[in-house]
């Protein structure tokens, strides 16, 4: 049985700058190294105000507003990476939140957070840069594997949130795809048919992830 978290707590606010870094001989950069701040995060309906956003194509946006990461996850990640210099925003997130729970999290979800209104959207995919985050390219099969990825934001009502703040159930989403479900059917190598409708017919799921799967389907045919 998954317990449903209808009231967690924001850990940290964290914001970053362009880091730049090399990959594959060529000289690139990353939004991923932020760290906590005592500053109120403003919430904008594309991005956070003064945080950095280098990749727009895959970053920020209507649908990836702001990410979400948890707090309970970190544990985990301490004991295989102990020798990283550990703190809040490691995985990139702007806020770290207490007991956020994907197996929970329903796609379409609204929360009150701090003075926004905001909607859960989708589970962060991981890349290479948050291999250069980690020192280890190896992070990407294990985040892939542990299935807590955390989760992107879609901002209703744009507003702020500072440290301490709560983040709380205001309408909980007719349809059952929760966070980690959809995560899970993402890299499984065969798809469900249950979970395929349950994609489809979210309202809340960006359209281009509709459309990546319909022309798998069509593949498929």
């Amino acid at each position: 049985m998954v317990f449903y978290f209808y009231h967690m707590k924001v850990i940290a606010t964290n914001l970053g700058t362009a880091t730049t870094f090399q990959w594959n001989g060529k000289e690139e950069q990353t939004g991923i190294f932020k760290y906590p701040t005592e500053e109120t995060l403003y919430l904008g309906t594309s991005d956070v105000k003064n945080d950095t956003v280098i990749d727009r194509k895959h970053h920020g946006g209507e649908h990836k507003a702001c990410y979400l990461f948890g707090a309970n996850q970190y544990p985990y990640w301490k004991k295989l990476y102990p020798n990283l210099k550990w703190n809040w925003g490691m995985f990139g997130e702007n806020l770290t939140i207490e007991d956020l729970n994907e197996d929970a999290l329903r796609i379409g979800d609204i929360y009150k957070l701090g003075t926004a209104l905001v909607q859960i959207t989708q589970p962060r995919e991981p890349c290479y840069k948050l291999g250069i985050r980690f020192e280890n390219q190896q992070v990407i099969k294990q985040f892939v594997q542990h299935k807590y990825p955390g989760t992107y934001i879609k901002i209703l009502e744009t507003g702020s949130v500072k440290k301490g703040d709560t983040m709380d159930l205001t309408w909980q989403s007719k349809s059952t795809l929760t966070i980690n479900q959809y995560y899970e059917f993402l890299f499984a190598k065969t798809k469900d048919p249950a979970t395929i409708q349950l994609i489809l017919e979210n309202e809340a799921l960006p359209a281009y992830k509709k459309e990546k799967l319909i022309d798998y389907l069509n593949t498929q045919k």
